[in-house]
């Protein structure tokens, strides 16, 4: 699994001109599943993305989470972020997990993520196309894969 955190002020998702979900201060998390990822991986990535120390303190210090804060938490599924550069011009998807392994695994990240902050967390559709807007709050964007801890 892999997992881009945005420190955000505010992100939204909007599907056929709705907004699906929207939060303030707190975490866009754009989630893509692999085809070998398996709960390890999600439980790994849950407690990294919580307990990520991207907020700052009274001193100005990075050194709060989102739990912290009191921030909230908006994660949209991004198949693309599995995406193969290593030929030519155009990515290949192959190592991105299909929708019978993909689906409950985005589900089961967004629930454990919201039992890991404490509050509901706002989502995207599996597989709409959707139009993500965000404020970067810094910027900060961080990129973590369950693949390669020891990065």
């Amino acid at each position: 699994m892999r997992v881009v955190v945005q420190r955000v002020s505010s992100a939204s998702v909007t599907i056929g001109g709705v907004v699906r979900s929207a939060i303030g201060q707190g975490l866009l998390v754009l989630l893509g599943v692999g085809p070998t990822d398996e709960q390890a991986d999600l439980d790994y990535l849950v407690k990294k993305v919580a307990g990520l120390r991207i907020f700052d303190d009274e001193a100005g210090v990075m050194n709060r989470s989102v739990v912290d804060v009191g921030g909230e938490a908006l994660v949209v599924s991004q198949f693309t972020l599995m995406a193969s550069t290593k030929k030519g011009n155009r990515p290949s998807y192959i190592r991105a997990a299909g929708h019978e392994l993909a689906v409950p695994m985005y589900e089961a990240f967004c629930a454990a993520l919201s039992a890991a902050i404490g509050r509901p967390v706002g989502t995207g559709e599996f597989g709409a196309e959707m139009h993500v807007s965000l404020v970067n709050d810094g910027p900060v964007t961080i990129i973590i894969d369950s693949q390669q801890r020891d990065f």
